[in-house]
């Protein structure tokens, strides 16, 4: 992988398909009303030709009017990690990817609830995203608990696979952290062995419990608690 930066949009992008769902059981009043009056002031600008017709790389950065650290959490569920990292790190901007706008409406909810202000929402494919972004511009990227796709007909499907992991390592700093967590064991040695074995990584783990005990400052999600599969691991690298 070379570490030239690459421009924002790909002229001629890949043929992408979408897996997940977007819409789920009937929202709240309340919840709609925090999609129809919050989202819009909250969604990244920039991002989609239409709003940046010139191609022109993203500096995330904008999106919260100065320099701070920025961290990506790609496929928020409802929101718990992401809510309580902004509330606990105020001087970081958190970006989250959640296509399913029952998360969003959660996460909505929960950023009223606990006042924080430093959260920006991509309710649309993170892939989008990641294409647009400027290089070298995030500090964490965050994959916590990603659909297993257990099947092999649907490993393809996985949010890992090295086409991410170099859209990742061009996205970090060096010397950022790529966050990744899963209870399904499968699905754990995908990602280990993909990310073990990609340049721009280095596993950040010295002894077992280096991964099977989540970190201080990681608080467990709802899905995290529920452990459908098996024990939760929790993998850190670090972009060199």
């Amino acid at each position: 992988m070379s570490d030239t930066p690459k421009s924002a949009f790909d002229p001629n992008p890949p043929r992408r398909n979408f897996y997940g769902r977007r819409h789920g059981k009937t929202l709240r009043q309340s919840q709609k009303g925090y999609l129809s009056e919050d989202l819009g002031n909250l969604r990244p600008r920039g991002i989609t030709l239409q709003d940046n017709p010139d191609r022109k790389p993203v500096d995330p950065a904008g999106f919260f009017g100065d320099d701070r650290p920025i961290w990506l959490e790609i496929g928020f569920g409802g929101g718990e990690h992401m809510v309580h990292m902004a509330a606990r790190y105020p001087q970081i901007g958190m970006i989250g990817c959640e296509p399913f706008m029952n998360g969003v409406a959660s996460l909505l909810t929960s950023m009223a609830k606990a006042g924080v202000e430093n959260i920006r929402i991509w309710p649309d494919d993170a892939r989008v995203l990641l294409d647009a972004l400027e290089s070298a511009s995030l500090s964490k990227i965050f994959l916590l608990h990603p659909d297993p796709w257990p099947k092999k007909r649907h490993h393809k499907r996985r949010f890992i696979q090295d086409e991410t992991l170099d859209s990742f390592a061009r996205l970090l700093r060096k010397g950022g952290e790529l966050r990744i967590a899963t209870d399904d064991a499968d699905l754990a040695n995908w990602m280990l062995s993909k990310t073990w074995r990609h340049p721009a990584f280095d596993f950040q783990a010295g002894c077992a419990a280096d991964w099977r005990n989540r970190p201080d400052d990681w608080p467990e999600t709802r899905y995290g608690q529920k452990q459908l599969a098996g024990r939760p691991v929790y993998f850190r690298f670090l972009r060199v």
